[in-house]
């Protein structure tokens, strides 16, 4: 991959920086893509790369260059350099931080205020329609692998469940919908930025906090905590109930996300075992 990354700069520098990048090394994680760190002259770059799977994970890079430029001007993110004409591949500036842990004092009131800064940014035209991305996904789902068969059940069930949800569309607003710890950084300065968006959409705002809590794995309390820091009120029944919900979608669009990914490359058997358990679990839900 470096050779390719090595080929790629050598042709497309002249159009983002006013000398020969240097590739300094990969950056660890991540499925969706291969990131690079570069030195431009005095900058530090992050290279983000298409892996093959791109297409079948439903990504939108305008959608999320879109969202870069809402969020950079409140710098809530790591500031977009370039985007290929083409979605080939985006830089941003490379963030010196570290990531936040959950022990950290404020932890939770500063990703809530992340949250509420995000949420108020100007919409972007990309919707986030949960249908449509779980029949994209499916598409992609090798059907004669072992998780198949719970995973077609589970999404037969998850179908009815999306049906009886009462939606409120009046309540949407521009998501980042991929808030994982991975995703969140302190700067140098003690300010929260939000990683990689290219999952950003306009959705309800509770699929973030969903995210949020099963990222970092919040009990009840912590939930709790959570919400009345974002909704700078005590969290309902309601309220909780509505997290509750929108976990499980999350927990669903992330199997079938998975799913595409075990599909794709036999190499991922860890990946193939922690789905089953994932399915079998959200299964369990339903009884």
């Amino acid at each position: 991959m470096s050779a390719e990354v090595e080929k790629l700069l050598a042709s497309e520098w002249r159009r983002w920086s006013d000398s020969p990048p240097q590739l300094i090394r990969p950056l660890s994680g991540g499925l969706t893509n291969r990131s690079f760190l570069l030195q431009a002259g005095g900058d530090k770059l992050v290279l983000r790369v298409n892996t093959s799977n791109f297409r079948a994970l439903d990504l939108d890079r305008s959608a999320e260059a879109a969202a870069l430029r809402r969020a950079d001007a409140r710098h809530l993110c790591a500031p977009l350099v370039y985007i290929d004409p083409d979605r080939r591949y985006l830089l941003t500036r490379f963030i010196h931080g570290a990531k936040l842990e959950l022990h950290q004092p404020r932890a939770l009131a500063q990703i809530a205020q992340l949250l509420r800064l995000i949420h108020q940014l100007p919409p972007i035209s990309a919707q986030l329609n949960i249908a449509h991305k779980a029949d994209h996904y499916w598409q992609s789902i090798d059907q004669a692998a072992p998780f198949f068969q719970p995973l077609s059940k589970l999404h037969d069930l998850m179908q009815s469940l999306l049906q009886q949800h009462n939606d409120n569309p009046r309540a949407y607003c521009l998501c980042h919908n991929d808030l994982l710890p991975d995703n969140l950084i302190l700067d140098a300065s003690g300010q929260l930025r939000a990683l990689d968006w290219e999952y950003a959409a306009v959705g309800d705002p509770f699929f973030d906090l969903a995210t949020v809590a099963q990222g970092y794995q919040l009990d009840r309390r912590q939930q709790q905590a959570l919400l009345m820091a974002y909704l700078q009120r005590p969290a309902s029944d309601t309220d909780m109930n509505r997290l509750a919900y929108w976990q499980r979608v999350y927990r669903y669009l992330s199997a079938l996300w998975y799913a595409v990914q075990a599909s794709r490359s036999a190499s991922l058997s860890g990946v193939t075992e922690t789905l089953s358990t994932e399915i079998t679990d959200l299964l369990a839900a339903f009884e």
